[in-house]
């Protein structure tokens, strides 16, 4: 579809898009993996972890080989997803416990998008983009906001940090599910915060190990130990409300599926955050022993469990043909990342873990600048529009806010997802062009320019994830970043090294 910029103003522009045929308003799914790397699916390559579901997908859809998060770490690419804004300019990295809203009330983001085009929206698992205001501790008794209602989701049920932090709750909307107000839920960085009388105290893991039952912290999870896990922050109170760690794909599922059913007859956007394959890694029983790498194997069979339930949600509402469903992951693969749980090899230093590389060719994984760290499964599946099969080209989750606005013939400001550009024609399986150019985020910022890549080096760099020498590889000849060439290509490297400081430097890509 060609890009049409609109001239018409308020009402008109309403009237407009709710004219709209049907398909070019197809419902949406984003299904979004937590640290799934490229090879952690079977149509990837994985041997060792079944992946049905997502398979199927894969072949009834487009497959990128070449499809990127916008950083190699979770909270920069969730909002550079939402708001196609690179996390760097706005200062966003891995979110702490009790982190306020990192994205501004005030910009456009993906479900605004939507809800511009007539449609409902909501999401439904991991957030991690931080709840509340800016020095304002947040009321986990109250009212907790701004959170996704305020940036443009019709509801939420949410993870509210991540699944390794506190508070270990559910939030539905704006409120704490079965918070009991005699037991005050309280959460803080340290243990004074939290100690407060009359709320539920929990064992602190730096001085009673013991109480880590589930499994041991290998490194930075031994704060308060609910169920069993010790975790990163402390808090107190809410007994009542505490999640189940085994029971969290099933509930987010649930939610999932409720939230299609109800808006079965409209056009509607599901932004899917799954917890797996995220540690502490708790799979449902059912689950386990389902492949031979522990539980990080075993809970990306239940990831693979979540994604299919999904899609049959979708069949039983007949929906499936005009819904676009994506699927992807936040960043790349990591194995011990502060659990003692089956893995053998700590972070992504190593690129194989129990005879299983969830990188796969590509070099490196979570936290790591390198090709493996946002590298990730990238699947795009549209019966009505898309023809199945598999493209080379270069995308990224940045675009999608650009690309959805063409898809919804929205035009976008100077000001609105500076960073985004529309891929719709790549995205449709229309051409195999992609991107000519993109950043990539992970401690430091990289440049790829097709099949070159330029990496500024970091002599503070530290296991392994920057290369501590300015570095230039060509995927091409060397998909697994093994040999710098900057030596013999000193033009290019000098060129890439200036695109970058201007691209860093601008307003925006787009």
């Amino acid at each position: 579809m060609i890009f049409k910029t609109l001239s018409c103003i308020g009402a008109l522009l309403a009237c407009s898009l709710v004219s709209l045929p049907a398909t070019d308003k197809p419902n949406v799914i984003i299904i979004y993996g937590d640290d799934v790397g490229f090879n952690d699916v079977g149509v990837n390559g994985s041997k060792l972890i079944p992946t049905p579901n997502i398979d199927a997908l894969a072949a009834a859809g487009l497959n990128f080989t070449d499809g990127h998060c916008s950083a190699a770490t979770c909270s920069p690419s969730r909002f550079s997803l939402l708001t196609g804004i690179h996390g760097f300019r706005h200062g966003v990295n891995i979110l702490p416990p009790n982190a306020p809203l990192s994205i501004p009330t005030d910009i456009l983001t993906l479900p605004k998008l939507f809800k511009k085009a007539g449609y409902t929206t909501g999401v439904v698992g991991k957030w991690h983009l931080g709840i509340g205001k800016k020095g304002v501790p947040t009321d986990w008794n109250g009212e907790v906001k701004p959170g996704p209602l305020e940036i443009g989701f019709d509801s939420s049920f949410l993870l509210p940090s991540t699944n390794d932090r506190v508070p270990c709750v559910y939030l539905d909307d704006h409120r704490v599910i079965g918070l009991d107000p005699k037991d005050p839920l309280f959460v803080g960085r340290n243990l004074k915060e939290v100690q407060k009388p009359g709320s539920t105290q929990y064992p602190d893991g730096k001085k009673d190990r013991k109480a880590m039952t589930y499994y041991q912290s290998t490194h930075g999870h031994n704060n308060s130990v609910i169920n069993g896990i010790g975790r990163i922050g402390y808090m107190s109170g809410g007994k009542s409300a505490l999640w189940n760690d085994e029971t969290m794909a099933d509930e987010f599922v649930k939610q999932a599926k409720n939230y299609i059913a109800d808006n079965k007859d409209k056009p509607f956007f599901l932004y899917f955050a799954s917890q797996d394959i995220h540690v502490p890694r708790a799979p449902h029983p059912r689950f386990k022993g389902k492949t031979e790498l522990g539980h990080r194997g075993d809970a990306m069979v239940q990831f693979d469990w979540s994604t299919g339930e999904i899609m049959k949600a979708l069949d039983e509402h007949g929906l499936t043909d005009n819904t676009i469903v994506i699927f992807s992951s936040d960043n790349g693969p990591v194995y011990d990342d502060g659990y003692k749980d089956g893995t053998v090899v700590q972070t992504s230093s190593k690129e194989v873990d129990n005879g299983h590389d969830g990188s796969g060719i590509w070099r490196g994984g979570k936290y790591q600048i390198y090709e493996g760290g946002t590298r990730v499964p990238f699947i795009i599946r549209w019966p009505a529009k898309i023809k199945p099969g598999t493209s080379k080209a270069m995308v990224n989750q940045i675009d999608f806010v650009a690309s959805f606005a063409e898809l919804l013939d929205i035009e976008l400001t100077d000001q609105d997802a500076i960073d985004s550009r529309s891929t719709l024609s790549t995205f449709l399986g229309e051409d195999n062009k992609g991107l000519p150019y993109m950043l990539q985020e992970a401690r430091t910022i990289a440049l790829r320019v097709g099949d070159w890549k330029y990496i500024p080096g970091n002599p503070k760099s530290n296991r392994g994830r920057t290369p501590k020498e300015d570095t230039l590889f060509n995927l091409e000849n060397d998909p697994s970043e093994q040999k710098n060439i900057i030596g013999e290509n000193p033009e290019k490297a000098a060129s890439m090294a200036k695109q970058l400081k201007e691209l860093i430097k601008a307003d925006g890509i787009r």
